[in-house]
């Protein structure tokens, strides 16, 4: 018989301010994500620049707070003052970190506008790879300066004549990664002497942005964390955040695995703070170095053929690959091929929402989380229609429930251990031992008298019996229990069936002498709230 559970929480241990950025969204274009989903001029609901309506009206009833955005590999080689002004006199350019053609149908103005519409706060990432110090000082300028210069006024005769008002600006984009168009991985010192300069030059054009310098791009990297140790020391006085990605892979069938890659992101999330609290000592700064985890997902992977000898985590010679038989591709936004995420809604749901706890669970320091993939997963989407996975109510959740102060939440449950085991040569995990079947987090919003406990259940077997111990949160009395859980990891909501899996809001529960008992379902995502 499964054994009892419990989750502790008391006012009295917080972790730090829940940032509403932390629930935001990526947005590159890759593929279809823009041309046919984001862009579709002869789509029934465009409106007269081409977007889709539909789109964008179930995006903003979201309220989706930020997306990073454009890119992305994508953004090492785009040249945004090719993508301005009249469209007929725009530059068609490669891409090479995708193979596509980039028409620059949606360009500068396009992505920022898009951006008003959906009423969610851009995110920028300038080209640091071919672009230059003042391609970024321009870049600044045109977006966010009143007038009076060339690029400010440029901006208003191209149709904007207010600034955009961009706050946050990354400096590149996986700056360190061999795939990257002007890599800096072989010189962390010069990617941080040239990040100290260009973000000193933006903020002199705009004193009230904040920036963002690239993190070693994934726990993979050989010469991670000490990459971004030597980056941080050169700039750490005149940026802001550091910039990190992740992508958690486990192979077909793993459900441990794959939901047990949350504690990877913890370390990663714990090395770094310690990385930039040292990087502060040595420079004798009082200042803290915020973390924006602005892109992370996880995915079931096969293995691959490992090839022992060749080079532990040999990012480069994983990535300097030459296919002369690849070609170019023009994604076409009327043909866009309605491809999905493998595996059913629930798989996508759990393996987010557990990456998602992490971020919580570190909300002092992590203040900015974009889920790669969470336009898709707020409002799914086919070259016709729009409607909503299960994935977008547990996103929506954390939206509207985890809100306040992050708070330390104690779990006592059954465990389980994770062997280590490698995707391939450069994707490999060490194991992991005692790890809780109950994954949980809590946000308390004080200010409106509410608890909210999040779990979700990571056995695949045993429904819990649970107790969730609020003794120190006195007058607080049970409200609701919402739970989305189903069996079959291979089903999936439609526009033609949408309700497959929806939440469940129960009612029935009271909490006596401080204690709520209940049980949670395998495999399941579960918010608790609590109000006084």
């Amino acid at each position: 018989m499964a054994k009892n559970a419990k989750i502790t929480v008391h006012p009295s241990f917080k972790i730090g301010e829940i940032s509403p950025r932390l629930f935001s969204t990526f947005l590159e274009p890759i593929g279809t994500m823009v041309n046919g989903t984001m862009y579709n001029p002869k789509h029934p609901t465009a409106d007269e620049q081409g977007f889709r309506t539909d789109f964008i009206n179930a995006l903003k009833d979201t309220a989706m707070p930020a997306v990073r955005l454009p890119g992305g590999n994508f953004v090492s080689a785009w040249q945004w003052k090719d993508s301005i002004g009249p469209k007929d006199q725009r530059k068609v350019h490669l891409d090479p970190a995708w193979y596509q053609y980039i028409p620059n149908d949606v360009g500068h103005d396009e992505y920022l506008q898009w951006a008003e519409k959906v009423n969610t706060e851009p995110m920028y990432t300038v080209n640091l790879g071919t672009g230059t110090m003042q391609d970024a000082m321009d870049i600044v300028e045109y977006t966010n300066h009143e007038g009076g210069t060339y690029w400010s006024d440029l901006r208003k005769k191209n149709g904007h004549e207010n600034p955009y008002k961009v706050k946050t600006w990354y400096l590149g984009n996986e700056m360190d990664g061999p795939w990257q168009l002007g890599s800096w991985d072989k010189d962390p010192r010069g990617y941080g002497v040239m990040c100290n300069e260009v973000s000193k030059a933006m903020k002199w054009i705009d004193a009230s942005i904040e920036t963002g310098v690239c993190a070693s791009s994934a726990l993979f990297m050989d010469h991670y964390p000490t990459w971004e140790e030597t980056v941080l020391e050169q700039c750490y006085e005149t940026v802001d955040y550091l910039s990190m990605h992740h992508y958690h892979s486990a192979p077909p069938g793993d459900l441990k695995a794959f939901l047990g890659g949350a504690e990877y992101y913890e370390d990663y999330i714990n090395t770094e703070i310690a990385m930039c609290d040292l990087v502060g000592a040595k420079c004798r700064s009082p200042k803290k170095i915020m973390l924006s985890f602005d892109e992370y997902g996880a995915m079931i992977r096969p293995n691959s053929p490992l090839h022992p000898g060749y080079g532990y985590h040999n990012m480069a010679a994983a990535h300097y690959k030459f296919d002369p038989e690849r070609r170019y591709i023009l994604h076409d936004p009327d043909n866009m091929n309605d491809r999905e995420f493998p595996g059913g809604d629930m798989l996508h749901m759990l393996g987010m929402v557990s990456i998602q706890l992490a971020l919580l669970r570190h909300a002092d320091r992590v203040k900015i989380g974009c889920m790669t993939g969470g336009l898709s997963a707020l409002c799914a989407s086919n070259h016709d229609h729009v409607w909503k996975s299960a994935s977008h109510y547990a996103f929506s959740e954390l939206m509207e429930y985890a809100k306040g102060i992050s708070m330390q939440t104690d779990v006592d449950s059954e465990t389980f251990d994770l062997p280590g085991y490698a995707i391939d040569d450069t994707s490999q995990y060490t194991g992991k031992e005692g790890l809780n079947f109950i994954d949980s987090a809590s946000a308390w919003d004080k200010e409106n008298e509410r608890l909210a406990i999040f779990a979700i259940n990571r056995s695949e077997e045993n429904e819990y019996p649970l107790t969730l111990d609020i003794k120190g949160f006195e007058g607080y009395k049970f409200d609701k229990h919402i739970v989305i859980q189903n069996n079959d990891m291979e089903l999936k909501n439609s526009f033609e069936d949408p309700n497959v899996i929806v939440p469940v809001k129960i009612t029935d529960g009271t909490v006596e002498n401080g204690e709520f008992k209940t049980h949670v379902k395998p495999l399941s995502w579960n918010v608790f709230v609590f109000t006084k």
